[in-house]
């Protein structure tokens, strides 16, 4: 569980890393990126090895960044541009 943990981890802060280089002027500040994929990449492992049991490490970690991608999509901001509307409804 404790290695299971740290690549959790590692997974965690190379997909907040990603996240951050690729959008970053759709996501708040590069802090609450990182801290948000760490904690969910934790979580997720938590969540997949106590569902799965132990000697799951694949897909336990598997697990751990879908949950990580999950909750650092959660922090995506619209873009700028707005879709204008005619009057006329249409």
């Amino acid at each position: 569980m404790v290695s299971e943990a740290l690549v959790s981890v590692l997974l965690g802060l190379g997909l907040s890393w990603a996240a951050a280089h690729l959008l970053p002027h759709r996501l708040p500040a590069r802090r609450t990126v990182f801290l948000a994929g760490t904690l969910g990449t934790l979580f997720g492992a938590y969540l997949t090895h106590m569902a799965l049991g132990p000697g799951h490490a694949l897909p336990t970690l598997a697990g751990a960044a879908t949950v990580g991608a999950v909750v650092v999509s959660l922090l995506l901001r619209p873009t700028r541009r707005r879709l204008v509307l005619s009057p006329s409804g249409d």
